[in-house]
């Protein structure tokens, strides 16, 4: 009778009435999930497979047509089309990412330095623009590299654009648009880090004689590391899908995966095409979060030690 019965929180209880309460207090966490999270997966999943009426909608006849597609075959033979598309996204995501860390980390360590009082009136001034709305926030950007403005007028002096030219759609428009955008979901997990540091682990290494380089990576960025990965995921996996900023600020010629899929789903009624598209975004997105796992778990101390 004992070994049946337990301690747990003052109160005798049994493991079977433990493991019931447990499953009540997570039951609801794991509903939300069902419905909200793993239900649309699995929906987008199987639409995935299907294939597209003759005059749009949904046949439930299940192919391997749209991944192929994806891929870049199609009836007329193999084109660039998608597989550009994909690239590009990627591409954008990963840039926008790297140019958001090597400014956001400066500015973390700027803020930091700051006076207490202050910390909190720039933290805000970084986050107060993330609560406008994005089209408004991009059409802004369109409205101050217009034609008319000084940045268009220096440009257009220096000859970087034709006279009466405005600065976009451009690709720098479109990166510009995108840094602007992910930045303060890069600074804040990079402060938190930040305002962390123990500074003297990096006398330590100065007293060791180790160089600046060294002291950077062994003394600051490896106490940084989990505000670097957090601010990693929080740029790249929202620039992956982004597709607003690229069609304000980048023309038509600009077309991401998101785009891709806003026209499937809209005005090219493709609805298993755009399902599939949808797809290999959330497949991309799990590939990266595993891909910064592995680099979390080698990087930083306690991972090494569990090893």
């Amino acid at each position: 009778m004992a070994g049946r019965t337990l301690i747990v929180d003052g109160y005798l209880t049994t493991r079977p009435r433990l493991y019931g309460r447990g499953t009540l207090l997570i039951l609801g966490a794991f509903l939300w999930m069902g419905v909200f999270l793993f239900a649309p997966l699995a929906g987008l999943a199987v639409l995935a497979f299907a294939t597209r009426g003759e005059y749009g909608g949904v046949e439930w006849t299940f192919t391997w047509g749209n991944l192929v597609r994806l891929a870049g075959w199609d009836e007329f033979g193999f084109s660039w089309n998608h597989v550009q598309i994909v690239w590009r996204s990627l591409w954008l995501a990963t840039v926008t990412t790297v140019l958001c860390l090597l400014i956001g980390f400066p500015m973390a360590f700027w803020i930091a330095a700051k006076p207490a009082r202050w910390r909190g009136l720039l933290l805000a001034l970084i986050m107060v623009p993330s609560c406008v709305n994005l089209v408004i926030r991009t059409y802004a950007w369109q409205q101050f590299l217009g034609a008319q403005m000084p940045a268009a007028w220096v440009a257009q002096h220096l000859g970087l654009v034709p006279e009466g030219s405005a600065l976009y759609p451009t690709v720098a428009a479109v990166y510009l648009g995108m840094v602007s955008c992910m930045l303060p979901f890069t600074v804040l997990p990079l402060y938190t880090s930040v305002e962390r540091l123990d500074w003297t682990l990096v006398e330590a290494a100065r007293d060791l004689h180790a160089g600046r380089l060294r002291t950077f990576r062994h003394g600051i960025l490896a106490q940084c590391m989990p505000g670097l990965l957090a601010a990693t995921i929080l740029t790249f996996i929202p620039s992956l899908g982004m597709f607003v900023i690229s069609d304000m600020l980048g023309g038509a010629k600009f077309l991401l995966i998101g785009n891709l899929i806003q026209q499937q789903f809209g005005s090219m009624n493709d609805w298993p095409f755009g399902a599939t598209a949808g797809l290999f975004l959330v497949l991309a997105s799990l590939v990266a979060l595993w891909g910064l796992r592995l680099v979390s778990e080698r990087e930083t101390p306690h991972a090494r030690g569990r090893r």
